[in-house]
């Protein structure tokens, strides 16, 4: 029985449609979609077709069939909910267990990872319990405990679902991995440690290329790394990524475009970091092989809440390590051509972009151009194939932070501010502004664009909009 469940996983694509949107930022994060004749403009009462009041949230909603999914946090506690996608009518909320409470960053929160569906089930991740499957009818199927896990930050990964297994970034100070669960089980299918990196927010991408197994594309800190997607083996990686990667890679044909960022990483020439051999001779007074707060003196006391990264009050070799890594790393998106194996940064780089970068937000890739926009509401277009920047301009009456990611859909651009400002822009890469409008509320999550409609997560409700016949 277990055999015949498990086949009819691996077929799930299937049960997917064109009108689907299945994870973040839709298939395969590419922030796409092939609708035609949507609103550009927005607003209590303009192109609004309903709206549900929610809990507070920040994971994007998915679409599956009938079903709008999306998770939430109230009074303590996390919840799955379910909406129907015609009336906007909550269909059901499950609660997941919550045995502890991760630190978060003020604009960040316990629901912030959001689900991913196969069609038949849908699975959501929360970083203060863990990985969870409901059908669609709201039964729960399994639940697989994770953590806790070590990110000052809390997390923001979410998962995706691919080739029947549940995919998932677990990137922490300390003892990061990549795992793989059987979407019909919840069993380890195989599970990877990434020594390599320290904590990250990112979310996986799935190439296919056209001879050869699928690879996962994993963003993260200092380092993006290319993985066989039936077995976890690393098969190459490419250095000089920025600390504290978030967002998800984005790939046309054999190039994936990456951003990272992270402050500290503008500088045209990073600052020259000792050793940690001349740090122990300078500073170690009782030559135990470890640096604390007292001998490094009070200039560097506050500096340990982010660097010693396994909490010990002790500044040791790995921390150190990571601490030059973050000192050298530089600011880019960058375009990669994939097919490489080990080592590929200095094969396989076909170009670095760095200035105006978003923090959170993913590039999209549409119209044979990339579009990028950055706090401040400043948007830029790149040529895809040199890196070469095109167009920059602040986007009109939208100056604010951004945390939505952009998309793509009938000839047009859409991207949403922190002050749910929505800026419509012509899909070339001499862009112009099609429309500017607002809901005055507070926008983290981005859109989900299928079946004519558009809809739009805030702090306090979930929108559905639709160009007005």
């Amino acid at each position: 029985m277990k055999g015949i469940v498990r086949i009819a996983l691996l077929l799930m694509t299937t049960l997917l449609s064109a009108a689907d949107w299945p994870q973040f930022r839709g298939v395969n994060g590419s922030g796409l979609s092939a609708e035609k004749n949507l609103p550009i403009e927005i607003g209590p009462g303009k192109n609004q077709i309903w709206r549900t009041s929610l809990p507070p949230g920040d994971s994007s909603p998915i679409l599956v069939g009938n079903h709008i999914f999306l998770t939430a946090a109230e009074d303590g506690k996390l919840f799955t909910i379910a909406l129907d996608r015609a009336s906007g009518k909550i269909l059901w909320r499950r609660e997941a267990p919550r045995p502890r409470k991760e630190n978060f960053q003020k604009t960040h929160g316990p629901a912030s990872p959001s689900p991913a569906s196969d069609g038949r089930q849908v699975y959501v991740f929360f970083g203060d319990y863990g990985l969870l499957a409901y059908g669609l009818d709201g039964e729960e199927r399994w639940r697989v405990p994770l953590g806790p896990f070590n990110n000052v930050n809390g997390h923001g990964s979410s998962p995706v679902v691919v080739d029947g297994m549940v995919i998932l970034i677990c990137d922490q100070d300390t003892d990061s991995y990549l795992l793989a669960l059987d979407a019909a089980t919840g069993k380890e299918r195989w599970k990877v440690m990434r020594p390599e990196v320290t904590r990250g927010y990112a979310t996986p991408g799935i190439y296919r290329p056209r001879n050869g197994p699928a690879e996962l594309i994993i963003p993260g800190a200092y380092q993006t790394i290319g993985y066989a997607l039936a077995t976890g083996e690393k098969l190459w990686w490419t250095r000089g990524m920025a600390w504290q990667l978030k967002g998800v890679p984005v790939i046309d044909g054999n190039v994936v475009y990456i951003n990272s960022w992270e402050i500290g990483g503008d500088t045209a020439t990073p600052p020259e970091t000792p050793t940690f051999e001349g740090m122990l001779k300078e500073h170690d007074a009782n030559k135990d092989g470890v640096l604390t707060p007292e001998e490094t003196g009070p200039k560097m006391k506050s500096w340990y809440v982010n660097n010693d990264l396994n909490f010990n009050n002790t500044i040791e070799e790995r921390d150190w390590y990571f601490w030059r890594l973050h000192r050298s790393a530089q600011n880019s998106v960058l375009a990669i051509r994939l097919g490489g194996r080990g080592d590929v940064t200095d094969t396989h780089v076909l170009w670095r972009y760095r200035k105006a970068q978003p923090n959170v937000p993913s590039p999209l890739y549409y119209n044979n151009t990339l579009f990028l926009v950055k706090d401040g509401g400043i948007a830029t277009t790149l040529d895809p194939k040199t890196g070469e920047m095109i167009k920059q301009e602040r986007l009109p009456n939208a100056l604010e932070r951004y945390w939505s990611s952009p998309l793509g859909a009938d000839g047009k651009v859409y991207m949403l501010s922190e002050a749910c400002k929505l800026t419509v822009l012509k899909a070339q890469a001499n862009w112009e502004v099609l429309a500017s409008s607002s809901l005055e509320e507070e926008c983290y999550a981005t859109p989900a664009i299928a079946g004519g409609r558009i809809y739009l997560r805030t702090r306090s409700a979930l929108y559905a909009f639709a160009k007005s016949k």
